[in-house]
């Protein structure tokens, strides 16, 4: 539930589902709203607006949804008066569904018309039968000028790119958030700024391919995203800078050596590969082969040693073999990611695959393969994280451990979540950034000590 300072009489409650850049799309509908007299309602029982930001990567998220629409009808039968809209990529996605099945929704907002929806919620309120509709694709809404609604804290999210122009075969995300333009470099850095001046101490900057970054205004050089994390790293208050989703093409040796020379920005970097299969890539329109994915790992890697690497991984795509899902495992073996996002194959309406290849790979063998690659990257973890034993980390704490009040729990700059106890001649706070000597760990955390720095 979004934070958002009451104004006045009316509040809205903001829920969302999916990914990083749409808990950030909800801070800047929430940011439009306060802008706008809209106050925060604590519980659903006292909102007067409540808005579903939505999420259509897979057809998992979108049952959630529809689920939780039938769960919301008894506060628009208890209060008619109620607004309830839906928003983000399912809206843009599914809008006759959600419609047809679910005809007490009232406004259905797609990710390029959040400015809108004041307007929107006035209308809805008046007279109109129908549902306010605005899911129009806007090639140059970037959202400039508008300040999300961040919740208090010490990390948070900054929006440097909407939209996508890979168009991989199986993605429904071109489809439903436009063509990709990327924010001007002078607004991420006053954004940036304003966050330092708020506390944040660590940022991530988010993009669908997050390093395929560019921006130019007429007569003046092009900034491409190495550019932009260079113009981020002196803004003083902010200690680490992560970012989110680079594409393996666009990792140019510039921005491996800008990552490599800054000591702010984090050294975790996720780098999907989707599969390891050659031939199953180039099926996906993945604009890389599997060699030139493990190349960029290799330079990577020798650049900077110490990184961490995540991936993600889907398997049952249309057409895919034993042998190609065996060169998928494969290469989970020979990379060994410290981490993995792994799924199975859901075909997304609209799409290239589901207009034009077969979903023919059973759900069953899906399940079965995707079982077996979490076992193996639960056994992976395990092991990369038992080489972090005897090493002195770097961690942002970010407060108190949920486990223990004794313990405080942060991330180290390679993004691993740190468990440690409250050291008794110093007090440590949230914000803070620590030594920690590894001393044990878990398949997913790392536990340890307090350490002077040097």
């Amino acid at each position: 539930m979004l934070d958002i300072e009451s104004r006045s009489g009316k509040k809205v409650f903001i829920e969302t589902y999916g990914c990083q850049m749409n808990l950030a799309d909800s801070e800047l509908m929430g940011g439009v709203l306060a802008g706008t007299g809209y106050g925060s309602a604590k519980t659903l029982d006292e909102a007067d607006v409540i808005l579903i930001n939505t999420c259509a990567v897979r057809e998992r998220a979108e049952d959630r949804i529809f689920g939780r629409l039938t769960d919301l009808l008894r506060y628009k039968n208890a209060n008619p008066d109620l607004v309830l809209g839906i928003a983000g990529c399912m809206a843009q996605h599914l809008r006759e569904k959600i419609i047809d099945q679910a005809p007490y929704v009232d406004i259905v907002v797609g990710p390029d018309s959040y400015r809108n929806l004041p307007a929107m919620i006035d209308k809805a309120t008046g007279e109109a039968a129908d549902p306010v509709l605005d899911l129009k694709l806007d090639k140059a809404e970037v959202y400039e000028g508008l300040t999300p609604k961040r919740r208090p804290g010490i990390s948070g999210w900054v929006s440097v790119q909407r939209g996508c122009d890979k168009f991989c075969t199986f993605c429904i995300v071109p489809f439903v958030r436009g063509r990709e333009r990327g924010v001007a470099p002078s607004e991420v850095v006053r954004q940036v700024r304003e966050m330092a001046e708020q506390g944040y101490k660590e940022v991530t900057l988010l993009g669908q391919t997050v390093n395929s970054y560019r921006h130019q205004l007429p007569g003046e050089p092009e900034t491409d995203f190495a550019d932009l994390l260079s113009m981020l790293v002196p803004i003083d208050g902010i200690e680490r800078i992560r970012f989110t989703s680079p594409y393996p093409t666009d990792f140019t040796p510039k921005l491996i050596e800008t990552i490599a020379r800054e000591d702010k920005i984090s050294k975790y970097l996720h780098l999907p590969a989707q599969s390891g299969s050659a031939r199953m890539l180039e099926m996906m329109r993945r604009q890389y082969t599997r060699d030139e994915y493990d190349k960029l790992i290799d330079d990577i890697r020798t650049a900077i040693p110490d990184i961490a690497l995540s991936t993600d991984i889907m398997v049952g795509s249309p057409g895919e073999t034993d042998e190609d899902f065996i060169q998928t495992v494969e290469l989970m073996e020979k990379t060994r990611f410290d981490f993995a996002y792994l799924f199975k194959y859901s075909e997304r309406s609209n799409t290239y695959a589901a207009r034009n290849m077969p979903d023919d790979v059973s759900e069953q063998e899906k399940g079965d393969r995707l079982r077996h690659i979490i076992e193996l990257q639960e056994s992976i973890s395990a092991e990369v994280f038992k080489q972090e034993i005897g090493r002195t980390r770097r961690v942002l704490v970010d407060g108190v451990s949920r486990r223990d009040e004794n313990d405080l729990a942060g991330r180290s700059d390679q993004f691993k979540r740190t468990i440690f106890p409250k050291p008794a001649d110093r007090e440590v706070k949230p914000g803070d950034i620590v030594d920690v000597r590894i001393t044990d760990c878990t398949s997913h955390t790392l536990i340890g000590e307090y350490v002077e720095s040097k």
